[in-house]
């Protein structure tokens, strides 16, 4: 949004602040969870779970979604799309032509959305633009492996490594193949940015902000 605003507006960037949206961090019991899941859609043991959570199908990318999960390796996982779009059977269509309907699930609007972030592995959010993505944090928060683009304001508190240039950036598929195949380095992943998103609290959030306001106050 910064960038935005001093290529459109030519405001000089130094007058702009930057502040972290905050998310409320939760803990989390993964057997509940997982129980609560399964009793609705059938799980296997071990199975990895893949998960892309919004609104707006187009622009965030769910096409591109469906287009990494046709590309990797395993068959050992199931994939789920939660949010509402109108075109929705369109993606439907879709999984159905790349021959993934069996391993992916639109849920439509849930408002369980937590136990899905806590059975997930990998959150994928393939956007063409998002300010930030509260989404983002919010996966990270309940130990998810993060992707998303360039283009997602939340992904500059990620590394570069899980950063795609574009929506259909599909070099992504070769370090998720990786990820699933490493148990242990998918692990270290999740609790990395379980850590990392407990950085940005709504607490956090609000202080910043106040900072900035007490510093034009007093200028």
């Amino acid at each position: 949004v910064k960038k935005d605003i001093v290529g459109s507006y030519k405001v000089d960037e130094k007058k702009i602040s930057v502040v972290y949206n905050g998310i409320p961090l939760k803990d989390y019991n993964y057997n509940s969870s997982f129980d609560r899941i399964s009793s609705e859609f059938y799980l296997k043991p071990n199975q990895h779970i893949l998960l892309y959570v919004g609104s707006g199908f187009k622009r965030k990318g769910v096409e591109e979604f469906l287009q990494i999960i046709s590309r990797l390796e395993s068959d050992n996982i199931l994939a789920f799309v939660i949010g509402k779009d109108k075109n929705i059977d369109h993606y439907r269509q879709l999984s159905l032509k790349l021959n993934i309907n069996n391993k992916v699930i639109f849920t439509g609007p849930r408002l369980d959305v937590d136990d899905f972030y806590t059975i997930s592995d990998v959150f994928i959010f393939p956007t063409r633009y998002e300010p930030f993505g509260n989404v983002i944090l919010e996966a990270m928060n309940f130990r998810n492996a993060v992707f998303t683009t360039k283009q997602c304001g939340g992904g500059e508190i990620l590394s570069e490594y899980f950063i795609m240039n574009q929506a259909d950036d599909y070099s992504v598929v070769s370090k998720i193949n990786d990820l699933l195949g490493n148990k242990l380095k998918l692990e270290a992943v999740k609790k990395d940015n379980r850590t990392l998103s407990k950085q940005f609290s709504i607490d956090r959030n609000l202080k910043e902000t106040l900072n900035v306001i007490e510093s034009l106050e007093n200028s």
